[in-house]
C-alpha cells in the first residue's frame, strides 16, 4: 500500500478511514511545479501517508522507511537511524522538514540521530535519484522530504477544533508512545498545536548482540560474558511540541511555526554512552497567487535552527555538537513562455558548527551556499514531454585556520513518454558535482562512535557523477506500479576507507577520506495486483468498499571500486517483499514477508552479513465513537524471531534489530 514510482493508495485525512480511491495519482509538495503529480515525475517518486505511516512507524526516520524499494537505514541501534537510498546516505541523501533543511549533525556520524520524530510526521516524500538535484548537489542518492503541518496551508471552515491522537504500547522493547495534534481557525485565521512523547526500553534481540563472525574472530578476554536476549544500552526517549499558525489573504498566505524536540538514547556501541539531543526550530513560508504577468505563484521558505547534543560517558557529559542553521529557499513559478513552463529560484544555507570535548574529531565550522535553480517542461505533443533542470551552487567551509571554496554546476534533461493512458516512460541523464563536507575535509582524531581514528583531507575536489535514470510506470488498471534501473557513474567518489594502520595513542585503527573511482548499478521494482476490484481510470471510480491487493517489490545495488574492482563498504543487498492486504468494510488486515540475501561483496574490513526472512502482520478495525472516527489496531513485527543484522549498519556485527514484537494502538480523529 505505498505510493513508488509514481503510484499510490490514496488515504484521505490524517489517521483516518480510507476513503473510495480513482486514479493512483497524488502531488509531491517538494514538486516545483504547481499541481504536478506523482505520475508526471521525472524522477521515481513515493509518498507515504498518515494511514501507511502507522503501520511502519518506528522510533528513527531511518527504521520507518527501510522497507521502502531501494530504501535502508544507517541503524546505529534504536535511538539513530539516517534513510539511504540506492546505497547512497550521509551527506548524499538531503533530509528536509516542509522543504528546508533539517539541520542536525545526522550527517557527521553513523551513531546521531536525525532530529525528527516520526510520530510528528504526517506524511513522507521520497525522491530518488540525482533528477532531484534541484535541492542541491547533496542529492546523489536523493531527498527525504518530511511533512507535518505545523504551518497550516488551507483555511479551518469548521465552527469546532479538529484534531488527532495516537497512543500505542509495543512488547519489543517495552515501549509506550503518545500523540497528539489539534487545528482551529478563526476568520482568515488557521492554527495547528501538537505534542508527542516517546519512551522505550532496551530492546529484546533473538539470540547474541555480537555476531558469531565477530564472536569467533574477537573472543571476549576471560571473565567477560556475551550479551545476550537483551541489547545493552538501547533504550530512548523522545519528547517534543509544536504551534503554528497562517494568515490567508485574497492571492496568498503567510504563515509561521516554532517547534521543539528533547531526546535521549543509547549508543549501543559502548555500554555507558549516551546522548542528550536537543532542537527548537523556527519556519515561515508565504507565498502570492499571479503577483504579476507570467507568474502563477511566488513563494518562499525560511528555516532556522538552533540544535546540540551532548555525549554522555556514565554520568559524566563527553564531546557537545553544536549547529545553527537558516535555510532560505524561494521560487517563482511561471506560466509557459516560448512552449516551456517551470519555476526558478535562489536558496540560501548557512550553519555554524562546532564539537567541544576532548573526544571533539573536528574543528569549530562555518558554512554558507548560495544556489540558483531552474526547472523547466515543454510538451513535445500529445504523448511526450521534456524536462529540464538545472544548478549553481557556491559553497565554502571555514574554519580558524583554513577555507575552503567550492562553485559547482549540475544539470538534467529527460523525457516522459506516454505511450497509452496510464503507462509512462521516462528516461533522464544527468550530471551533478558535490562539494566535500567538513567532515571529509577536516576530520582528525578518533571517533570513538565508530571505533577508528578519522582523517580528513583539505584537498580534496568535487565528487562528480553522471547518472542514467530509466523507469516504466503504470497507474491503473489489474496491475499497477513501475520498476526503475540506474547507473551513477563516480568520479573522486569521497569515501571512508580503511589505511591499515594503527594510532599508537588511541591504540584504533586509522581511516582517511579518500576519492576514488567507483560505480552503482541497480533497479527497484513494485507491482501491485488488484484482485479484487481494479484502479479506475480517469473519470470511471473505482467502489473498492472491499479490496484484495497483493504486492510484490524488489530492489538491489552493486557498487564497487571501478578501477579496482573492489566493493564499496555497507552497501545494501538484494531485497524482495511480498504482500497482501484486505480491506472490508471497517476492517483492514496485512501479511507481509520480506528475504534480503547474504550480503557477500564485502569491503576488506567488513565481515560477511547473513542473508534474513522478516514476516509481519497487522490487524485494523475503524469504528465512531461519538462522531469520532476511530481506529484500533495491532501489529506484529519479526515473527518468526529473526536475528537481522543490516548490511549497511556500522554495528552490524554489533547490533541485531529487535527480535518478535507486538504493537497495539488506538487512533482518533475528530
Amino acid at each position: 500500500m505505498k505510493s513508488f514510482v509514481c503510484f499510490s493508495f490514496f488515504a484521505a485525512g490524517v489517521l483516518g478511514a480510507q476513503e473510495p480511491a480513482t486514479k493512483l495519482d497524488e502531488m509531491v509538495i517538494t514538486a516545483n511545479r504547481d499541481g504536478q503529480t506523482l505520475f508526471e515525475q521525472l524522477q521515481p517518486a513515493s509518498l507515504l501517508t498518515a494511514e501507511e505511516l502507522r503501520y511502519e512507524i518506528a522510533p528513527t526516520l531511518g527504521e520507518t522507511l527501510a522497507r521502502e524499494p531501494g530504501v535502508s537505514s544507517t541503524s546505529f541501534g534504536p535511538g539513530a537511524g539516517r534513510p539511504i537510498i540506492r546505497g547512497l546516505g550521509d551527506d548524499r541523501v538531503r533530509i528536509l522538514q516542509n522543504g528546508t533543511s533539517v539541520f542536525d549533525v545526522s550527517n557527521v556520524s553513523p551513531d546521531h540521530a536525525v532530529a525528527v520524530d516520526p510520530l510528528s510526521i504526517g506524511s513522507v516524500e521520497i525522491l530518488r535519484g540525482p533528477a532531484s538535484l534541484l535541492y542541491g548537489p547533496n542529492t546523489t542518492g536523493g531527498v527525504v522530504n518530511v511533512i507535518d503541518g505545523r504551518i497550516p496551508l488551507e483555511k479551518h471552515d469548521g465552527k469546532f477544533p479538529t484534531g488527532r491522537v495516537l497512543t500505542e504500547a509495543g512488547s519489543a522493547d517495552d515501549s509506550f508512545s503518545s500523540a497528539g495534534a489539534f487545528d482551529w481557525g478563526a476568520g482568515p485565521f488557521a492554527f495547528h498545536i501538537d505534542g508527542f512523547h516517546r519512551e522505550t526500553d532496551d530492546i529484546e534481540i533473538p539470540g547474541y548482540a555480537r555476531s558469531s563472525r565477530l564472536r569467533a574472530a574477537d573472543p571476549l578476554p576471560p571473565g567477560e560474558t556475551e550479551a545476550k536476549g537483551t541489547l545493552p544500552n538501547s533504550a530512548t526517549q523522545s519528547t517534543g511540541a509544536a504551534f503554528g499558525g497562517t494568515w490567508f489573504f485574497e492571492k496568498g498566505h503567510l504563515g509561521a511555526s516554532f517547534s521543539g524536540i528533547d531526546s535521549s538514547y543509547g549508543t549501543v556501541a559502548e555500554p555507558d554512552v549516551t546522548i542528550d539531543l536537543r532542537q527548537r526550530r523556527f519556519d515561515l513560508s508565504g507565498a502570492l497567487l499571479e503577483p504579476f504577468a507570467y507568474a502563477k505563484e511566488v513563494n518562499f521558505k525560511l528555516g532556522w535552527t538552533d540544535y546540540e547534543h551532548t555525549e554522555f560517558e556514565g554520568p559524566d557529559p563527553g564531546t557537545e555538537f553544536l549547529t545553527d542553521g537558516i535555510n532560505l529557499r524561494t521560487e517563482l513559478v511561471h506560466e509557459e513562455i516560448v512552449g516551456f513552463e517551470g519555476a526558478l529560484g535562489y536558496e540560501y544555507r548557512g550553519s555554524d558548527f562546532s564539537a567541544l570535548g576532548s573526544e571533539a574529531f573536528l574543528p569549530s565550522v562555518e558554512s554558507t551556499a548560495h544556489s540558483l535553480f531552474l526547472f523547466e517542461e515543454s510538451k513535445l505533443n500529445e504523448k511526450l514531454r521534456l524536462q529540464l533542470s538545472g544548478r549553481y551552487d557556491n559553497q565554502s567551509h571555514e574554519t580558524s585556520v583554513d577555507e575552503a571554496d567550492f562553485h559547482v554546476f549540475g544539470a538534467s534533461a529527460g523525457i516522459v513518454y506516454n505511450p497509452a493512458e496510464n503507462y509512462a516512460l521516462t528516461l533522464s541523464l544527468s550530471g551533478t558535482r558535490r562539494p566535500p563536507t567538513y567532515v571529509e575535509l577536516y576530520a582528525d582524531g578518533p571517533h570513538v562512535a565508530t571505533g577508528t581514528v578519522e582523517i580528513g583531507d583539505p584537498s580534496l575536489g568535487t565528487e562528480d557523477v553522471l547518472a542514467l535514470d530509466l523507469s516504466v510506470k503504470k497507474s491503473a488498471g489489474f496491475v499497477t506500479g513501475g520498476v526503475s534501473g540506474f547507473y551513477y557513474r563516480f568520479d573522486d567518489f569521497i569515501s571512508l576507507q580503511p589505511t591499515g594502520m594503527m594510532d599508537p595513542v588511541e591504540n584504533l585503527p586509522v581511516s582517511a577520506y579518500r576519492a576514488v573511482a567507483a560505480d552503482f548499478i541497480g533497479a527497484e521494482a513494485e507491482a501491485v495486483f488488484h484482485l479484487l476490484d481494479p484502479v479506475a481510470t480517469e473519470g470511471k471510480p473505482a467502489t473498492r468498499s472491499t479490496t484484495l491487493d497483493f504486492t510484490l517489490a524488489a530492489d538491489y545495488v552493486h557498487a564497487e571500486d571501478r578501477d579496482t574492482g573492489e566493493p564499496l563498504p555497507l552497501i545494501p543487498p538484494l531485497r524482495t517483499r511480498a504482500a497482501l492486504d484486505y480491506r472490508i468494510g471497517p476492517m483492514s488486515a496485512r501479511m507481509e514477508g520480506m528475504i534480503a540475501a547474504a550480503h557477500d561483496r564485502n569491503a576488506d574490513d567488513e565481515l560477511r552479513t547473513s542473508g534474513y526472512q522478516l514476516i509481519n502482520a497487522s490487524l485494523g478495525y475503524d469504528f465512531e465513537i461519538g462522531g469520532v472516527k476511530t481506529t484500533a489496531y495491532v501489529k506484529g513485527s519479526n515473527l518468526t524471531n529473526e536475528e537481522v543484522r543490516y548490511s549497511t549498519s556500522a554495528l552490524k556485527d554489533v547490533a541485531p534489530l529487535a527480535g518478535r514484537g507486538v504493537v497495539v494502538g488506538l487512533t482518533a480523529e475528530f
